[in-house]
This record gives structure tokens, sequence and C-alpha cells, in this order.
């Protein structure tokens, strides 16, 4: 039995159009874009996603972290796109352009922009637009232009998308704000060279080694996304106390998955045993207890040859 009635997408968004209405705003920004603005208190949220994605697999279907922000009495900005956009429209750039010549940003004590992959390269290039604000970068991109990141072979469908214009390079674009806190996998080449590229005394660089692209959606699994957020928004946030957080990671079964596919890879298979009786040790894993014969079997065959 489902919790809830099943909505079409058209009432759904009408469903958000409601909401917007009654305690903020909601706005088309041309076909592809909508933007929904929930008003609560002085700290500003703002986040970007893939508006199917939240219609498809968010339990609430509304915004990331919709209850998370307004539960804590933050106001939130959600803009979400129709597609692999990347946010590049300008029917979005002069939103961005109007709210800061309105004066939108400076109604807030504190502003932050949030996103992953897609959603945080939006963030930081949207951030220009309120200067000072504080910008959290899980994964991102530092554009997609092709004479730029030619080594970039991801993403193919947005590559035709002009990252020239208007709020374009985001290493640039986030060079007025007070602090940006960018999160990503050394071991994730494409990820690392993307990340080299934003520079400054204000840009805080958080290695995730192991975790790939799919960052955010491990930290929920971890239960360390919303604590790692309230740290970047209080201003708390230490290397200390991330990696602190990070070591959740050894208990959390898509952890324990991925380092097992790069440990088999590695061709070392003794790191790969004492990984896999590590495992062991604390649940039951037919995965881990198979790597784990195959690899006794190369070093017994490996002892045998000396």
């Amino acid at each position: 039995m489902k919790d809830r009635p099943e909505q079409t997408q058209t009432e759904w968004q009408t469903n958000l159009q409601s909401i917007g209405a009654r305690e903020g705003f909601y706005e088309a920004l041309g076909p592809e874009h909508t933007a929904l603005f929930v008003e609560r208190g002085k700290t500003l949220i703002v986040t970007f996603e893939n508006l199917d994605h939240v219609y498809g697999n968010a339990d609430d279907r509304m915004p990331w972290g919709y209850d998370f922000v307004t539960s804590r009495g933050w106001s939130m900005l959600g803009l979400m796109a129709h597609d692999w956009t990347w946010y590049r429209d300008c029917d979005v750039h002069d939103f961005f352009d109007r709210l800061r010549e309105e004066g939108f940003f400076k109604r807030f004590d504190k502003v932050i922009f949030y996103g992953a992959s897609m959603g945080a390269y939006a963030a930081a290039v949207f951030s220009s637009a309120a200067p000072g604000a504080t910008v959290i970068c899980i994964s991102p991109q530092a554009t997609l232009d092709r004479g730029v990141a030619s080594w970039e072979t991801r993403y193919r469908k947005a590559w035709k998308r002009n990252y020239t214009d208007r709020y374009g390079y985001a290493p640039d674009m986030v060079s007025d704000a007070e602090a940006v806190h960018l999160f990503y996998d050394p071991r994730a080449a494409l990820d690392a060279m993307h990340a080299a590229l934003f520079r400054g005394a204000h840009v805080h660089k958080y290695r995730c080694r192991f975790m790939g692209h799919r960052i955010a959606s491990l930290w929920l699994q971890m239960g360390v996304l919303k604590p790692v957020i309230e740290g970047c928004v209080a201003g708390t946030m230490t290397d200390a106390e991330f990696y602190t957080l990070l070591r959740r990671r050894r208990e959390t079964p898509r952890f324990q998955k991925e380092m097992l596919h790069t440990l088999e890879g590695m061709n070392r298979p003794k790191l790969l045993a004492r990984y896999c009786r590590a495992v062991l040790a604390r649940r039951r894993g037919p995965h881990f207890r198979k790597a784990l014969r195959a690899a006794e079997q190369r070093i017994a065959k490996y002892e045998k040859k000396r």
C-alpha cells in the first residue's frame, strides 16, 4: 500500500506553485528550469538539482533538503532543471541578475549555495550574484567548455551549451565568495582535474578518497551529509572535524564494496585479503568471502613458487 496517492508531474508542479504562492514564490524560468523560494529565517540556502530527479526519487518530492533546511528555520531557494542543462540558460542568468539587482540576497544575514556535480557547478557560478556567500560544492565541474576542458569525456549531452558568457567559468565566479568548501575524490581523475582549477586562500578542499563521483549519495547512507552542511553553514568545518565524520565510511556497505572493487584491480592479494577479513569480522558478506578465497589462493600460489 502506498502512503500517498500518485500525482502526475503537472499536478505536482501545481502543488509547488501553491507552496511558492503561500510561502515565497514559484517561478518558471523558461521551458527548462524552475525556482521555488520558501521564506523562513535570515539564513538562505540556494540549491540546484534535476527537477525530474526530485519528482521521481525524493520521498517528499521537494527540492533537496527542504525539510532539513526549513526545520532549522532557514530559508530556501531551490533551482530545478528539467534536463541535464548545467543551468546554461539565459532565463536562469536573467533570474540571478534580477535577484542581485533587486537586493534579494541582501535580505539575509548568511547566504549558502549548495550543489553536487551539475548542481555544484551551478552553485559555484551563481554564487557570484551574492558576493560574500558561502559555497558548498561536491564533485563540481569548473566548466564544460571544450576549449578549456577538452579532457572532460563525460556529460556529452551538455557540451554544446555556452560556457563563456555570463556565469561561465566556475573558478572565476567564486572569487568574491567568503568561503568555498570543495569536496572531491582525488582518485577520480576527471573530478580531481576540475578541483585543481579552483584556487585561492578561501577555497577549502577536502579529499574524499575511494568515494568516486557520487559522494553526496554515499554521505546520505553514512549519515554525514547533514553534519557536513551544518558545519559549513556555521563556519565551523575544519579538516579534523570532516575527516572524523568520514570515519563512518568504514561501516558503510556501499563504501566497503567500492573499496573491494578498487583493491581487486590493484593486484595486491595480501592487502585485499586483510581488507576482506576486516569486513567479515564485522558482518556477513558473500562477496567479501568469495574475494578472500580468491586472494588466499593467489597468495598460496605465489608462496609455492618462491
